[in-house]
């Protein structure tokens, strides 16, 4: 990223002046030493998680502002930690950054890291700094979570029942518009900006897992995030848990705005919803009664997708009773 008149540069500035810059957005009491002092409250278990993101790959100028890279990245690690059932404690950040950068670029990515901690109760705690010839993001989260309420990939039974928290396809399509504005025409202004906002800012369900936590005795659940795509959750979950799975076509939850043909077709709208990734729902597999509860108390997008069954058997059953079988190659992969 080339520095275009917009200010003065990280390199201009100097290390000790920008760690001081940046400190402001962190919490005060945990950063000036070498590392954070964290004390997970008494019986809880500390979970950690780390995310990496890089401008070209993960991102681009093209389609994501300096604030929304900071608010996707830190969000990125709260929906992980909400996977696991657990509640946020902090973040550290660690960044390769071209000499060239504006200053303002990076004010910018911390005050989006910041909005979306703060949306969620937790702070910036640390971090690092290192030259690299493009922009690089690794964000460290911890969280907290009582032995009983750990959720994992590889607790799920026959007879399950797999809950998604909400759509699905919808930050694939706000990808699509932002790199093809021309796409989408018959879509209202409000339903392209929802659609945009879902790829820039998505909202880790961290309100599942307060949701659950509120149920009296907390149900055993079995899940993950879906961030690398709906099918690939499921796949996931099935593979470490030893067990196939059947979902409904015609529960999956999709954009209204994807019900209009002259989006989607619904072949497409379906591609999108169980690959198209990036959605930051959670994928949680809990017994019947539980799970009807919990999506009782969730939005209306919550819905009960399908059950776990015996075997290793991972399919879609069609609107016409035909059946499809998940493939975890559609799915993004790195490599």
């Amino acid at each position: 990223m080339e520095n275009k008149n917009l200010g003065l540069t990280v390199a201009e500035l100097g290390e000790q002046q920008l760690l001081q810059r940046l400190y402001r957005f962190c919490e005060p009491s945990m950063v000036g030493d070498d590392a954070a002092v964290l004390t997970p409250r008494s019986g809880h278990h500390l979970v950690v998680t780390t995310d990496m993101l890089v401008d070209g790959i993960h991102f681009s100028d093209r389609t994501t502002s300096p604030a929304d890279v900071g608010w996707r990245s830190a969000a990125a690690n709260l929906s992980d930690i909400a996977a696991m059932g657990a509640s946020p404690l902090g973040l550290t950040i660690s960044l390769g950054l071209p000499g060239t950068l504006p200053v303002s670029w990076l004010d910018q990515f911390y005050q989006g890291v910041a909005d979306c901690l703060n949306t969620y109760g937790t702070a910036i705690i640390g971090g690092d700094l290192s030259r690299s010839s493009v922009i690089t993001v690794s964000m460290t989260a911890l969280g907290e979570v009582l032995p009983q309420e750990e959720i994992l990939r590889s607790t799920a039974q026959p007879g399950d029942a797999i809950v998604v928290t909400g759509v699905h396809g919808a930050a694939r399509a706000g990808l699509e518009l932002l790199l093809h504005p021309d796409w989408g025409q018959t879509l209202s202004l409000t339903e392209r900006l929802a659609l945009q906002k879902a790829h820039q800012r998505p909202q880790p369900r961290l309100d599942v897992i307060q949701a659950l936590q509120h149920f009296t005795p907390v149900p055993r659940a079995t899940g993950m995030d879906s961030s690398d795509g709906l099918a690939d959750a499921v796949l996931q979950i099935c593979r470490a848990s030893g067990v196939g799975a059947e979902i409904q076509q015609t529960q999956i939850s999709i954009p209204d705005s994807f019900k209009n043909s002259q989006v989607l077709t619904s072949e497409q709208a379906l591609e999108w919803a169980l690959y198209g990734g990036e959605d930051f729902e959670l994928v949680l597999c809990l017994p019947l009664s539980s799970a009807q509860k919990l999506v009782e108390k969730l939005d209306s997008t919550a819905v009960i997708l399908g059950q776990i069954i015996a075997g290793n058997d991972i399919k879609l059953i069609r609107k016409d009773g035909t059946k499809y079988f998940l493939d975890l190659q559609k799915g993004y992969q790195h490599f």
